[in-house]
């Protein structure tokens, strides 16, 4: 069925027919044609943030906690550039979002036009894929191609970019009835005979540990990853971006391993035997020194992407495959030899990890002045927002204490920046959640410093009825540089400081107000559970809570960047001793 319309109305129909239901962006010049028939779908909502960026991370929020494609929109120039941060931190992340921008006229295209940028040649590298459309016919087929390149195979962002004649000339729209991508079949089901060796490295092993990535939350492999962890008995560990892919209270779960890892969790992996990677990819502030990481491991490599097995570590035993399908392929596998009288013996490395689990528990030290702990801080409001909550966190020590003392026990729980480490991600982000999630309730958990890049964002949210609440960990600076300057620096605090002593810039709680907010400020261990219980019982307004912490907290255990997992502290100077002497 084909119908006469202009391109922009053949876009927004497009948009339709790929099945958004959100998108965000701001108009301008060369994306204009567009916003005209946007203004009369009662399909699509658009919500108009205050920045791009903030546009970006929306839509990475709404994909993470929702499973489907998030969208963004902005104009050409400097619009589409502002597009960049998260298009960049949704390729590393593995995200599922199409962005759309407006170009100038095809006419125009290299010759510096005004708010004129080769968007598509800038994002090239940090893009599945990306297109340039200058004929309004091939716009249907564009965003059906750009919206399945985004979700299969491994996520990740896909930039259609449109020029503007393109928009406003006369077309016909036809949505494809099927899809022609030459050199495009991500491989799903994984080979039968790789999965038959991996099932005998796990039976041969005694000190296995599975370590999971953000894949196998991508592939919505939960359930699977616990049927396969259970019946075999193999202790496991979740990366930064595989947090709440099991539950933190399971006894076999050593927490998150790497730089600022759990000792326990780091340990497993030091020592193993055996290291079944499930969706994850080897990064470096898992592994430190690679030189030295589980040097006496082999290894079973489990990705979407055949580009990650073998990247940063030799592979014994390959598998290219949707974690899915993977895991449930292993379950089989193993439970075929289960059933031949064929089992794992674990035991004693079970016990050596639970004794170092025991001995070396995650823990802080309240500040002797009596002032506010933000490990407390977040350990209390896990707690109290409970496991079906969403937290979405900014980048720095408060995302590696949130990552820490929330106890995560469902998937898509806990969203955050992870390769890119991103600033300013959390409220944007944690917006775009809420978008997906209305029913769950959302906690944005930011440092100042994260806070002040994005948190123009509250205005759309109060305009809008996107009723967020962010937890600002206020350490008045730049907190995990200075806790490197503490460490590294001779506690030379160049350029961390956020706050003059004798006044609050800004003060948050003002802030919050005049964006139409809520605003709490809380400052002493006494008031913590009464002022998240004000914020919990808001339902109708964002609401920005100033917890204002001791500044000279720190993220324990640390790996400094570039040194062995061996060396990890559980704090300043203090080093674990493991007795492994039987293993």
């Amino acid at each position: 069925m084909t119908e006469q319309m202009s391109g922009a109305q053949s876009l927004i129909r497009a948009l339709e027919s790929a099945g958004a239901e959100n998108v965000f962006g701001i108009p301008g010049g060369a994306i204009l044609p567009a916003y005209d028939p946007l203004y009369d779908s009662t399909r699509l909502r658009h919500i108009l943030v205050r920045h791009e960026q903030g546009a970006g991370h929306a839509a990475q929020g709404y994909a993470a906690a929702t499973g489907k494609v998030g969208v963004c929109m902005a104009t050409s120039g400097p619009g589409a550039t502002n597009l960049v941060t998260p298009i960049a931190d949704a390729y590393m992340d593995s995200v599922p979002v199409v962005a759309v921008t407006g170009q100038v006229a095809s006419a125009s295209i290299g010759t510096d036009a005004f708010q004129e940028a080769d968007i598509r040649g800038i994002t090239m590298p940090i893009t599945k894929h990306n297109f340039l459309v200058t004929n309004p016919a091939d716009i249907p087929r564009t965003i059906a191609e750009a919206f399945y390149i985004a979700a299969t195979g491994r996520p990740g962002p896909v930039l259609v970019d449109v020029a503007k004649d393109a928009l406003q000339a006369q077309t016909t729209f036809a949505w494809p009835s099927e899809l022609h991508l030459p050199g495009y079949r991500p491989v799903t089901k994984p080979h039968a005979k790789q999965v038959k060796e991996a099932a005998r490295l796990i039976l041969e092993a005694r000190r296995p540990v599975l370590y999971v990535g953000g894949g196998v939350l991508r592939a919505r492999a939960a359930r699977e990853l616990r049927v396969l962890a259970e019946m075999s008995g193999i202790p496991l560990v979740t990366t930064l971006m595989a947090r709440g892919a099991f539950p933190d209270s399971h006894p076999q779960h050593l927490g998150m391993p790497g730089m600022h890892g759990t000792v326990s969790a780091v340990a497993g992996l030091q020592r193993s035997d055996l290291i079944i990677s499930l969706g994850a990819r080897f990064d470096d502030r898992v592994t430190g020194n690679l030189d030295t990481f589980a040097p006496n491991a082999r290894v079973i490599h489990a990705d979407i992407d055949p580009a990650e097995i073998g990247k940063n570590r030799p592979v014994d035993v390959p598998i290219v495959g949707d974690c899915r399908e993977v895991i449930a392929d292993l379950v089989l596998a193993l439970q075929s030899e289960a059933d031949a009288g064929h089992r794992g013996e674990y035991q004693s490395w079970v016990q050596f990890l639970a004794g170092v689990k025991a001995k070396y528990p995650l823990g802080y030290d309240n500040p002797a002045d009596g002032s506010l702990a933000p490990q407390y801080v977040l350990e209390r409001l896990g707690h109290l927002a409970g496991p079906e909550s969403v937290y979405v966190s900014g980048v720095g020590q408060h995302q590696m204490w949130a990552s820490h003392y929330i106890g995560y026990e469902h998937p898509n729980s806990w969203i955050n920046s992870g390769g890119l480490g991103t600033m300013g991600f959390a409220v944007p982000a944690a917006m775009g959640a809420k978008v997906g999630r209305p029913q769950s309730t959302v906690w944005a958990i930011d440092g100042d410093g994260c806070f002040q890049m994005t948190n123009q964002e509250l205005a759309t949210c109060a305009i809008e009825g996107i009723p967020i609440k962010v937890a600002v960990i206020n350490n008045e600076s730049l907190g995990m540089v200075r806790q490197w300057q503490t460490l590294f620096y001779n506690e030379r605090y160049s350029n961390t400081d956020l706050q003059r002593a004798e006044q609050r810039i800004p003060d948050f709680v003002k802030l919050a107000e005049a964006y139409g907010c809520i605003g709490l400020a809380c400052e002493r261990p006494d008031q913590v559970d009464a002022t998240i219980a004000k914020a919990m019982e808001i339902d109708d307004l964002p609401v920005v809570v100033d917890f204002r912490v001791h500044r000279d907290a720190m993220v324990w255990p640390m790996v400094a960047a570039g040194t062995s997992n061996d060396d990890i502290k559980f704090a300043r100077d203090m080093a674990p001793e493991f007795e492994d002497d039987d293993l």
